[in-house]
């Protein structure tokens, strides 16, 4: 998913693949800014002093805010993370038992099992949006104000063109969802690439912990306590780089977690006292998902 969107670490070894790399990620960092994240703070402006529609627009302009931030902090390390790849491989093709062996595979599995998840929330995503699309349904919170009678943007957005005549309108209908697939990407990727690192981590202290219980099984004592030490310290180093590199996104998640769980309840309690069960149900499921996410 990172190399899709241009943000994969490692360099490519050639130049045309490097150069395709930068303008993917050129590309991908057009749709989420021009194409979602500005119109999408024109139309909060438009709307601002609504209640209701503020918070509709501000369910996917923080997201989008958020992404932005991912997207630059993994573009701007790109440097530092490398090396980690480098090690990761080292990791897998030295000799080594096979519990060390079994420990991987393990928390590898949980690492593919992830990025499968992300992978269908992305689709279940773009699945409900073209089925909406095609049955002239919506799940924002509509007005003439925002969108042309009868026809619904997946976000709520402001363009200088006039969208509400063919074909403007499904031309960016489908942008949007190209914009909208793009960030999706880049969303779960980075978050799937941030728990790789974590879980591969685990993993090495896990077998570090293995190699010093059968230290002692060992004639060449000294050789392996100073092998040992020394993979412990890459390994904190491993850690020191990863939390450099993302404790601001991480910070960031906390206050978007937990900006949106506030206006979620604002809009359970609201729609609630209109007996609407249907958008309570889906209220429900967003929060529920987005609890997930943080675990």
């Amino acid at each position: 998913m990172l190399k899709i969107i241009g943000l994969w670490p490692k360099e490519s070894k050639t130049r045309c693949k490097e150069l395709l790399s930068k303008i993917q990620f050129l590309f991908n960092v057009i749709m989420l800014i021009f194409v979602l994240t500005i119109p999408a703070l024109m139309s909060l402006i438009r709307v601002w002093g609504d209640m209701i529609l503020m918070i509709d627009n501000l369910q996917y302009t923080l997201p989008l805010l958020i992404t932005m931030l991912k997207v630059f902090i993994m573009w701007y390390n790109k440097g530092a993370l490398s090396p980690l790849i480098d090690m990761i491989v080292k990791d897998w093709i030295k000799v080594k038992m096979e519990e060390e062996r079994i420990v991987m595979l393990k928390q590898a599995k949980i690492t593919r099992s992830l990025a499968i998840c992300g992978v269908l929330m992305i689709l279940s995503t773009l699945v409900i949006t073209f089925g909406a699309f095609l049955f002239g349904k919506t799940l924002r919170h509509v007005t003439n104000f925002t969108d042309p009678v009868g026809k619904h943007l997946p976000i709520q957005t402001y363009y200088p063109h006039d969208v509400s005549n063919s074909p403007n309108f499904e031309l960016t209908y489908l942008i949007q969802v190209i914009g909208l697939t793009t960030s999706g990407l880049s969303y779960t990727a980075v978050d799937n690439f941030l728990g790789f690192l974590i879980l591969h981590i685990c993993g090495q202290m896990e077998n570090l912990h293995l190699r010093l219980l059968n230290l002692g099984k060992n004639s060449n004592f000294k050789a392996l306590l100073k092998h040992n030490v020394k993979d412990h310290i890459r390994l904190i180093r491993s850690i020191e780089t990863i939390d450099n590199t993302f404790n601001l996104m991480l910070l960031g998640l906390l206050f978007f977690f937990g900006i949106l769980f506030c206006f979620d309840g604002f809009l359970i309690i609201n729609v609630s006292k209109n007996n609407s069960i249907a958008y309570i149900i889906f209220l429900r499921f967003k929060v529920d998902i987005r609890l997930i996410i943080i675990n």
